[in-house]
């Protein structure tokens, strides 16, 4: 945990808990749990697809004096590696990248980490694949972010490779959130990318100077309260599906949710049942064009019990929805990396974007709107429609859940 780098600045925690409350202890929650701090003096911008942050992306790697962090779960090589990274390592700046073994498999060449460092690009990998049955080998770094000079910092679904940008077609029009963050907060995701560096490294070194203390951001507008955290198997608490019951809990109006797959456990089920049938408008929008046919059939076992609690489920007809986004009361979001999935809640490690009254908040619920707009709802009626066959696999899945 980073608890012992990062501490919330008491005046921020005062303003949080003067205007509300009960979000105030959902961050205090995260704090605890997770051990990173809320923040004010931050400015969030937040992506409807990753065709337009990839653009923002590229300026602000252009733009880098000091260093480059990029960790994700999915690189396929191409021309963003070649051009700008190499070109930054030459001019001094100091290039880290960190990938999972496992989400590159399809996607890099074989020790391709060699490749990098031959670069000057250091280069460590998550988790390298080992062609056994281990259970560690289920534990992946799913995070998504890249941090520059500690000023500036990206995370969201969009993984570096062409189908998140849509230069390359999969299942339809590919459809990803994305977020860019500037101010103190970019500080919690540089002390995640270290932890990560030093536990792949097996090592306790301290990287304080890659912490910006006085990454102070001003602006005119009240920038609201931002708060990055990660979360990993390796705590004792699912830190990512309590947040999530907590906000749907907490819903006085509405809940809306992006998300690729719908595997729900227990509680997050219970919290959307209960919300609806209080009244709250939860809706949720899963793809149309599914990537993996299994777990969409798992995904779709889990429509009927929530529509017949008033959950509104929307199929994304354009194609395949990849964001992971929950907004609610036109007050509190999180966009991250986080799937509502067993995979993502227990097995993964994952980051995630807790806001608060932050000014992208609108612009989230605008794009939820928008969203089941295109999008074509699921009623009651056609969840019967599912064949003997395909309910026996469901019923079957639902026992691999855990695993999917």
């Amino acid at each position: 945990k980073s608890g012992n780098l990062l501490q919330t600045d008491p005046e921020i925690h005062d303003l949080l808990e003067a205007e509300d409350i009960s979000a105030c202890n959902q961050s205090d929650y995260i704090y605890h749990n997770a051990g990173y701090p809320i923040h004010g003096n931050t400015t969030a911008e937040y992506f409807q697809v990753g065709d337009d942050m990839f653009p923002v992306l590229v300026r602000e790697l252009e733009q880098a004096q000091h260093y480059i962090f990029i960790e994700y779960f999915i690189i396929h090589d191409g021309v963003m590696w070649r051009t700008i990274l190499e070109r930054k390592v030459q001019e001094g700046v100091d290039v880290r990248l960190i990938y999972d073994d496992m989400g590159c498999l399809t996607t890099l060449p074989h020790k391709y980490y060699e490749t990098m460092r031959s670069k000057g690009i250091k280069c460590q990998v998550f988790n390298p694949f080992r062609p056994i049955l281990n259970i560690i080998q289920n534990n992946r770094d799913h995070r998504k972010f890249c941090i520059i000079d500690g000023y500036v910092g990206f995370t969201g679904g969009v993984n570096l490779a062409d189908e998140y940008i849509n230069k390359k077609i999969r299942f339809g029009y590919w459809k990803d959130a994305g977020i860019r963050v500037e101010g103190e907060c970019v500080n919690s995701f540089t002390t995640m990318f270290l932890e990560m560096w030093n536990y792949i490294n097996k090592d306790n070194a301290v990287h304080d100077e890659y912490l910006n203390p006085h990454n102070t951001f001003s602006q005119s507008e009240k920038s609201g309260f931002v708060q990055p955290f990660c979360d990993s198997p390796l705590e004792h608490d699912d830190v990512g599906e309590n947040l999530y019951v907590s906000i749907i809990s907490r819903a006085k109006k509405y809940v809306y949710i992006f998300t690729p797959y719908l595997i729900l456990g227990t509680e997050l089920s219970h919290a959307m049942i209960s919300a609806a049938r209080s009244g709250v408008d939860v809706r949720i929008v899963v793809p149309k064009i599914p990537d993996k046919k299994l777990i969409y059939l798992q995904t779709k076992a889990n429509f009927r019990p929530l529509i017949e609690a008033g959950v509104r489920i929307y199929l994304y007809t354009p194609g395949f929805i990849h964001s992971k986004c929950i907004v609610a009361d036109d007050d509190t979001a999180i966009v991250g990396t986080c799937n509502l999935d067993f995979r993502s809640m227990y097995w993964n490690f994952e980051d995630f974007v807790y806001m608060y009254r932050t000014q992208c908040i609108g612009k989230i619920k605008e794009d939820a709107i928008e969203t089941f707009a295109v999008s074509e709802e699921v009623y009651e009626e056609s969840t019967n429609d599912i064949s003997f066959a395909g309910r026996l696999l469901q019923s079957i899945l639902q026992l691999f859940a855990p695993l999917l």
